[in-house]
């Protein structure tokens, strides 16, 4: 037991100078402890379970020595009763920093997540398009709220406004935020059930996205006048140009065909491997090239300091701008993605070729787990045909054929 000790005034508190440590009186054990003029706190010094410990009360001025008194009346209290003070201190600081570690907003849990993904993603515009939609539409609502406080209020008021003018938007969007707060539920940020689930919840609150969607399909030439146009195509100047011819040809992606490399491809054997961390599907897909592709790919010079088929001027891969705009100066109301579904329909209504054929072409991701299982080849054999027989249609004649209706009159068709 500390020996009792004169009680101190403020006063005299503030007098004391000498480095070492003072004890004030008032309370047993209390000390003002100096290490230098200006580094002074306050001390207890206690017995807890028949050790002496000394416990810090605050530094001084800061905490006043009333202030210090009454702290360590509270302290040798609990002392006195068995209770360790200085570790009841601990653990609820403890409790308190571990609150604030877990009070993340849900922009910081967004920002994290997306992070923790980025690498998994096939690129940087998609990861781009997550950081637009979560900040134009979801931050503004509940980006600075902690993420433990998001409710279906702040999910329905971030999805309701966009729902039906942008719906795939917000369809899109809606999965976001689930995933995120998905993220912040297993990281141990947030408990309960996710707000913006779809399925038994908020497909209760929200139409479903196919019936308030407005279906914008790719502009597409129609199959009718898809020869001629190749025609014309070809008299046109320019590695856009090119590009756009291959891209019908193949009837591959434009991304596909703007930055492939001559690396991929065989022409001896007549084959475009395409590796998987191009593709839609993230799976190498083999192209069959027809001789109109070959012929048009030994056309090309080869670029110094570059690999790609279809280089810029600098060297880099084209924008897609480059072949959409081939098209606005040939006055055509079509995109290039467009020419897949034209080369679909070429399929469907002019060959008897099996859909899978035709989806093996596309590189088109099979929707059945079971068909996907079991199919193990790629049909390549048959699509290289198919492929033939496409660039043999492009390569018609536009001159119309004269036909007799059956009211004698003449009218005119490519077909």
């Amino acid at each position: 037991m500390p020996r009792k000790a004169k009680e101190l005034s403020a006063i005299e508190i503030k007098n004391i100078s000498e480095e070492g440590l003072h004890f004030v009186g008032g309370v047993s054990g209390l000390a003002l402890q100096i290490k230098t003029p200006k580094a002074k706190s306050w001390i207890l010094r206690i017995v807890v379970g028949g050790k002496r410990r000394d416990m810090g009360l605050g530094g001084y001025p800061s905490v006043t020595l009333a202030q210090a008194r009454e702290l360590a009346r509270i302290a040798r209290a609990k002392a006195d009763t068995d209770t360790d003070p200085i570790a009841e201190r601990n653990a609820a600081r403890s409790e308190l920093r571990a609150q604030q570690a877990a009070a993340l907003t849900f922009e910081q849990c967004a920002t994290q997540f997306i992070k923790s993904k980025s690498d998994e993603w096939k690129n940087a515009k998609h990861t781009a398009q997550w950081e637009s939609t979560l900040v134009t539409y979801a931050f503004p609502v509940m980006g600075k709220l902690l993420v433990r406080d998001v409710t279906l209020a702040h999910v329905m008021a971030t999805l309701e406004p966009i729902w039906k003018d942008k719906t795939e938007t917000a369809s899109r969007l809606r999965g976001r935020v689930e995933q995120v707060l998905d993220w912040a539920t297993t990281r141990e940020y947030r408990t309960g059930e996710n707000p913006a689930r779809w399925r038994g919840h908020l497909d209760k609150l929200l139409p479903k996205p196919s019936k308030v969607a407005k279906v914008e399909h790719y502009a597409a030439l129609p199959l009718h006048e898809v020869a001629s146009f190749t025609q014309r195509l070809r008299q046109q100047t320019g590695i856009g140009a090119k590009a756009l011819e291959f891209t019908i040809l193949t009837a591959a992606r434009s991304g596909e065909v703007r930055k492939a490399v001559w690396s991929e491809f065989d022409l001896t054997l007549k084959i475009w491997t395409i590796p998987a961390d191009r593709m839609k599907a993230a799976k190498e897909h083999r192209v069959p090239l027809s001789d109109a592709a070959v012929m048009l790919l030994n056309s090309l010079p080869r670029v110094a300091g570059t690999d790609l088929v279809f280089p810029s001027s600098k060297a880099t891969p084209l924008s897609d701008m480059t072949l959409t705009l081939v098209l606005r100066r040939m006055q055509v109301n079509a995109v290039p993605h467009g020419f897949r579904s034209t080369f679909r329909d070429w399929v469907s209504e002019r060959t008897s070729y099996p859909h899978e054929v035709a989806e093996m072409a596309l590189a088109h991701t099979i929707d059945n787990k079971v068909e996907a299982a079991y199919r193990r080849g790629d049909l390549f054999e048959k699509r290289a045909k198919m492929m033939t027989e496409w660039a043999d249609f492009l390569n018609r004649t536009s001159a119309p054929a004269d036909v007799i209706d059956l009211n004698n009159k003449r009218i005119a068709s490519n077909y």
